[in-house]
């Protein structure tokens, strides 16, 4: 039963934060390249869409580090790093290519799907080849020895 409560909620979830991002315009690539374009006909409304998302994610996280488990009895994971790697600034770089490239990001690239927009199938087919391309790479090789092992 408890499965299904989470199914359910997330489902809920996600329709609010497709539907949200639909009334944003978040789902239109002309607009989201509209905010990016600074030096051009810069359009600023994405901002107060971002504005609002880190206003309200601000509070919740903030309730959420203290508490151990969720509203529905999960245990909360909330990551604590701090710590800025190469890896991380690497994948920020290329997020945000993808972004400004595309007029995506993830959400609303899956959301646009419904739309059947082909740029946005094109998107989500790239970000799931990076995602296979990632997992791939950070997988351990069985053919490469260990820094302890000796090769004969």
């Amino acid at each position: 039963m408890k499965s299904h409560i989470n199914t359910v909620s997330a489902l809920g979830a996600g329709l609010v934060f497709g539907i949200g991002l639909i009334f944003a315009g978040m789902t239109d690539p002309s607009k989201v390249i509209s905010f990016l374009d600074v030096a051009g006909k810069w359009d600023p409304s994405l901002a107060f869409v971002m504005g609002g998302a880190i206003f309200v994610g601000l509070f919740a996280f903030r309730k959420a580090k203290r508490r151990e488990t969720s509203l529905l009895g999960e245990i909360m994971r909330i990551p604590t790093s701090q710590v800025i790697t190469k890896p991380l600034v690497i994948g920020s770089v290329l997020f945000g290519a993808g972004w400004g490239l595309g007029g995506f990001c993830p959400g609303p690239g899956i959301t646009a799907l419904g739309t059947g927009n082909p740029k946005a199938a094109i998107f989500v087919i790239g970000m799931v080849a990076g995602m296979l391309i990632f997992e791939w790479l950070q997988r351990p090789r069985s053919d490469v020895p260990d820094a302890g092992s000796v090769v004969k």
